[in-house]
């Protein structure tokens, strides 16, 4: 019973100082508590536009979960775009990546890429 209350109190200390950081950290103007940055994402601004050598052959769109702010986009644009032949434009709020591609790239390409800079590749289409 005593320890039964003990642990509700640890619990409710635990919640309580969550949400005080919670609040305290959109007061102070973090835009997105818990990503890779801090919530200070160092570059706003999103990443350059690729330009492919040659005609676009093949568009797939790849849903992503676990990006949280524009420096989670601009990881996953970079990481694409790395490929030979990928040009990427990754939308946060629709949480996808519209790929065009100017010769023939594999679908486990692209899953790779996405995932090595720490995101989850829900599908491809």
């Amino acid at each position: 019973m005593m320890a039964d209350i003990i642990v509700i109190i640890i619990l409710v200390l635990l919640i309580g100082s969550a949400v005080t950081y919670m609040v305290k950290a959109k007061k102070n103007g973090v835009k997105c508590i818990g990503c890779p940055a801090g919530g200070s994402c160092p570059s706003s601004r999103q990443a350059p536009k690729k330009k492919l050598a040659g005609t676009v052959v093949g568009k797939r769109t790849i849903k992503i979960s676990g990006m949280q702010c524009q420096n989670c986009v601009n990881s996953v644009t970079k990481a694409l775009n790395a490929l030979d032949g990928v040009a990427a434009n990754v939308n946060l709020k629709n949480g996808v990546a519209e790929v065009s591609c100017d010769r023939a790239v594999d679908e486990d390409d692209l899953k790779h890429a996405v995932e090595a800079a720490g995101f989850k590749v829900v599908n491809i289409s």
